[in-house]
């Protein structure tokens, strides 16, 4: 057998055969993970490049909004009284905070949900774990699914694997998801490329698409 010498980490993958294509396939869908105003703001989730996302989203939720696609937001949302208190909150306690009428756990106005689009309600990473996205997905038939928001290290990526291992093609949108830092940003998207996902930006992801 062949021995691994390449330096060169993208040579290493490919060589042991990561990052095959993964074709979009329609019907499509959007999720938007956690792009609210605590993820906005330096002072409290936010940073690095999470404004540029926000920006960028917009311009793809217009285009999922005018081509009809299935549309989901999440947000973290902790009982007012703690009582829901995990794993999760023990490592971030600051996520606690994120309450039902808390201003940071609300989506950012520049991306409010539309009627019909679905708020999907979470205290984990994952869009997934036990919430009923994918069973909303489902019954409206995405196979592809494209992903913006943040942060790319966190809720998008486990996001992303559970998107997979559930039978849906993740796309995510390069541009579209952002990271308090670009290390871990660049560092997902890497891996995510490898193993999960498509990684394109929204002009590429368009182009894949055929819009």
């Amino acid at each position: 057998m062949e021995v691994l010498v390449s330096t060169n980490e993208g040579a290493v993958y490919a060589q042991q055969g990561f990052g095959s294509t993964l074709e979009p396939q329609a019907p499509y869908g959007l999720l938007i993970i956690d792009l609210v105003n605590g993820f906005a703001d330096p002072a409290v989730f936010g940073g690095g490049n999470i404004p540029e996302a926000i920006a960028n989203t917009q311009k793809l939720l217009a285009t999922a909004r005018e081509q009809g696609w299935p549309v989901a937001h999440t947000r973290i949302v902790y009982a007012d009284d703690g009582a829901d208190h995990n794993i999760f909150s023990i490592k971030v306690p600051g996520m606690l905070g994120l309450t039902e009428d808390a201003h940071n756990s609300h989506i950012v106005p520049e991306l409010a949900p539309a009627p019909g689009e679905f708020i999907v309600r979470k205290n984990v990473p994952s869009a997934f774990f036990g919430t009923p996205l994918a069973a909303w997905l489902t019954q409206r038939g995405v196979q592809t699914l494209l992903v913006a928001g943040a942060v790319t290290s966190g809720c998008v990526r486990s996001s992303v694997v559970d998107a997979m291992q559930l039978g849906f093609r993740p796309l995510v949108v390069s541009d579209c998801v952002g990271d308090r830092a670009i290390g871990p940003h660049e560092a997902n998207l890497f891996d995510m490329r490898q193993k999960y996902a498509t990684v394109a930006t929204r002009e590429e992801a368009m182009k894949l698409m055929g819009l």
